[in-house]
């Protein structure tokens, strides 16, 4: 399996615009952070992870040859604003797109997104969706591979991360229940958010993070969404415990 970091930043990216903060004026490309998302590839499969408003320059950076289905967290903007961009996928394909989400993204992205989830009259430029309903404790498939919804808590917004073998993906979290916490036992990589150092009301902070990484116990860690508050990439990354990593932008591991 193969996890390719497409965004790491937060909501705004990095830099800010307009932002005058050392970080987003940081010349290093660490330092440099589009909307999060992953791109993640095993066997035949290929799934993108949230599509925010840089999807397209994501793609065309990464040069990613197909996508299988797409998987939703949530429905904030830069999670599902590049949804459009799907289009050059589904006219190469030949078919409708899978998009796996909890009900109420579904539901949000049928009213921001309306001509594509159209049935009838559709615009013939708009893409084509086949929608999935992630539900809560209920596995399901991509290709022959069985992926583990993980429910967790973005301050008061009910929403998902994903186990996929050996790998677990989670952003936005602040707050997650322990029987959510054993379906990560045995995971080799963790990805998981942290905004800055300080609190905050709906993302784990760094510290937030490392102490969940240390609950979980898995082989390695990466930390994604974000901020300039965090500080600079180099800095941050030489205090952090040998096994978590803050990740960047375009870089790939394997598992």
């Amino acid at each position: 399996m193969q996890v390719y970091f497409l965004g790491t930043g937060t909501s705004q990216g990095i830099p800010v615009i307009g932002s005058t903060h050392p970080v987003c004026k940081s010349t290093d490309r660490k330092d440099k952070r589009l909307r999060v998302s992953v791109w993640v590839t095993w066997d035949d499969n290929s799934i993108v992870i949230d599509c925010g408003p840089d999807f397209r320059q994501q793609m065309l950076t990464s040069e990613c040859p197909k996508l299988d289905a797409l998987l939703f967290t949530h429905e904030h903007a830069d999670h599902t604003a590049g949804l459009d961009d799907i289009r050059p996928f589904f006219f190469r394909q030949k078919m409708d797109i899978p998009v796996y989400g909890h009900i109420r993204v579904l539901d949000n992205l049928k009213i921001r997104f309306d001509y594509i989830f159209e049935t009838e009259n559709k615009y013939p430029g708009a893409p084509g969706v086949q929608t999935f309903e992630v539900k809560n404790n209920e596995n399901f498939t991509i290709g022959q591979t069985n992926i583990i919804p993980i429910n967790v808590n973005h301050g008061d917004l009910q929403i998902f991360g994903y186990r996929i073998q050996d790998f677990v993906y989670l952003t936005d979290v602040k707050s997650i229940n322990d029987s959510e916490i054993e379906k990560l036992k045995g995971v080799k990589v963790l990805v998981v958010n942290a905004l800055r150092e300080e609190p905050h009301h709906s993302h784990f902070s760094l510290q937030d993070a490392l102490d969940f990484i240390h609950l979980v116990q898995p082989e390695r860690a990466y930390l994604t969404h974000i901020s300039h508050l965090m500080g600079f990439h180099e800095e941050v990354q030489q205090r952090l415990p040998s096994h978590v990593f803050l990740a960047y932008d375009n870089l790939k591991i394997t598992i």
